[in-house]
Parts: structure tokens; C-alpha cells; sequence
């Protein structure tokens, strides 16, 4: 249940992601200036942790989907979902270790400029 929930919810926050981007996007055709200044508010600390959530949904979403899809084809997958949920979440668990301090660390130079 929990992988049907994080998966829906994971998609939503993806797709008003996309929302936002395609918007501020278009800015760009308004105006240089008016898009440099709407992606210089981007550089903050609080965005920032923003887009560890964001990479941390992009991630679970895209491993999620693949267990989705291997329950829907192998018959061993479904009577394994529970172990596939478990290897999910190790993996994404170790995406995110990777990603998290590097992200950290970027955030910090932004904040020293």
C-alpha cells in the first residue's frame, strides 16, 4: 500500500514541478531579464532543499515504476512485490546518498557568493 500511495504522490509533485517549469520557461520569451531574475530567486537554501525533494521524488517514481512494471510482466515479480519494494527503497536510498552532499555542497557556494 505504501508504494501505491508514494508512487501517487510522488507523480503529483512531479507534475506540478513541470507545471512551474514550463511556466517560468515561458518567461523566457517575455523577457531575458524577467526569466535571469526568476532563476536568480531559485538561489536559495530553501529551493535548494526543494530540489533534494525533488530528486528524491523523480527517483523513488522512476524505481517504483520499474517494480510496477515487472509485477505487471513476471509472475515471479508479484510474489515477490514486497522484496521489490525492499530493493527499491536500498536503491534509492543510494541514489540519495550520492546526490544529498554533493546538493549540500552546492547549496553552500551558492551561499557564499
Amino acid at each position: 500500500m505504501w508504494s501505491w500511495v508514494l508512487h501517487r504522490i510522488t507523480g503529483v509533485a512531479i507534475f506540478f514541478f513541470l507545471l512551474v517549469h514550463v511556466l517560468d520557461s515561458v518567461v523566457l520569451n517575455i523577457s531575458p531579464d524577467a526569466y535571469n531574475a526568476v532563476i536568480g530567486t531559485y538561489k536559495n537554501t530553501l529551493l535548494g532543499i526543494g530540489e533534494m525533494g525533488l530528486v528524491a521524488a523523480i527517483c523513488f517514481h522512476a524505481l517504483n515504476g520499474l517494480r510496477i512494471i515487472a509485477v505487471d510482466i513476471w509472475s515471479w515479480a508479484t510474489r515477490n512485490q514486497r522484496l521489490l519494494f525492499w530493493v527499491v527503497i536500498v536503491l534509492w536510498l543510494v541514489l540519495m546518498a550520492g546526490f544529498v552532499p554533493v546538493q549540500i555542497m552546492h547549496m553552500g557556494q551558492e551561499v557564499h557568493k
